[in-house]
């Protein structure tokens, strides 16, 4: 295979941030116009006991374990790449940071992918809260915080002999080829998941079919741009295989809490010359662009700012939580959620049960005060 030149390489990396905006604006027009939102589903089945919402979640979910699965089982990538090929399981961090997300993305009427589309929608209360989640996830990733977290929170872990997805214990068990036994773990969690959607006729609506299965297709999406386009064999460089764009120099899909963070670091010291365009930033950017959009052409794009003080510090304190939790929890509700239990992975899952437990604690403490 003839090696790739500088040039060729720049190309791709164009080609990369390219079609990764693309993706990314249809990401914001698909949440903006399906009204999809974490927070929201937990808060109608808390609420009313409304599932619609979480039943979108859960299809969005199902279809992209299943694209996952069946992209792992062909043979072009693999999940040892991406960022949750941790042997080491952090529980400590992945619970108590998912908690402490869920109970910010509760104070702050939405998670970060919210946030970023309700700002393109006008509302002003959300660039706030991205600010301070910034500022936290920053702080956390690296600033004071990040001390407090390697020192003391980090090293609570237990090591997981078989691998931390579910489709390594299952080869393991069953003596199948890693590749076919992620494919097979993926393909019965993807049709028990759609079989719980399916319970409720209600959900059988063009518009909840097209929001769900849409927004698993672009976290699929994601995982080929950066998996399979994004993978240069051999770098002109140093001659090492290298995924091209991503920050973390693996696989990587829908996250928005880190990125975010990045985009703060890069406008104060852009001029230090070690910053550099990712495809996470790329994927904030398009997001935000798509719900602008969506809201001009649909009527609904309206400045919003904070009724009274009360208000603008539960959104303060509801965004530094999200960039507090967000970091120590390794993602948010995509991060973590549709992108990281795409893979099966069991500190994802972790991740997720304490998000979900933060927005229900947080949830159940507004309604006493209501």
């Amino acid at each position: 295979m003839e090696l790739m030149s500088l040039d060729e390489l720049q190309g791709l990396k164009v080609q990369i941030w390219t079609l990764g905006f693309v993706l990314s604006f249809w990401t914001g027009v698909w949440i903006h116009r399906g009204h999809f939102c974490t927070m929201g589903a937990i808060s109608d089945w808390v609420v009313m006991r409304d599932a619609t919402r979480l039943r979108q979640w859960a299809l969005a979910l199902a279809v992209a374990i299943l694209g996952f699965g069946a992209m792992v089982a062909a043979g072009w990538i693999s999940p040892l790449n991406t960022i949750y090929a941790n042997h080491q399981l952090n529980w400590l961090s992945g619970l108590s940071g998912g908690a402490l997300f869920g109970v910010g993305m509760v104070l702050a009427s939405g998670c970060s992918s919210k946030s970023l589309v309700r700002l393109g929608a006008g509302n002003l209360k959300s660039l706030v809260v991205l600010l301070a989640m910034a500022v936290a996830g920053l702080a956390t990733m690296r600033g004071l915080t990040a001390v407090w977290r390697v020192h003391y929170i980090d090293p609570v872990a237990v090591h997981l002999q078989e691998g931390p997805f579910v489709g390594q214990w299952l080869s393991s068990i069953s003596g199948l080829a890693l590749p076919h036994a992620l494919g097979v773990s993926a393909a019965v969690v993807a049709v028990m998941l759609f079989i719980w959607v399916l319970c409720d006729r209600r959900f059988n609506t063009l518009s909840n079919w097209v929001t769900g299965a849409g927004l698993g297709l672009l976290v699929v999406a994601f995982w080929w741009l950066s998996g399979v386009w994004g993978f240069v064999a051999e770098h002109p460089e140093t001659l090492e295989p290298v995924f091209l764009t991503t920050h973390s120099g693996r696989m990587e899909a829908l996250s928005f809490t880190a990125p975010v963070g990045y985009w703060l670091d890069a406008l104060l010291y852009f001029s230090d010359g070690s910053k550099r365009l990712t495809l996470g930033m790329v994927t904030v950017l398009g997001v935000l662009c798509g719900s602008c959009a969506s809201a001009l052409l649909q009527g609904t794009f309206r400045w919003e700012s904070f009724t009274d003080r009360a208000d603008f510090v539960r959104h303060l304190v509801g965004g530094s939580l999200m960039g507090l939790g967000g970091v120590l929890a390794m993602g948010c509700t995509f991060g973590q959620g549709l992108t990281g239990l795409s893979t099966l992975s069991v500190g994802s899952l972790l991740s997720v049960m304490g998000i979900f437990l933060g927005a229900w604690i947080a949830l159940l403490w507004q309604l006493r005060r209501a």
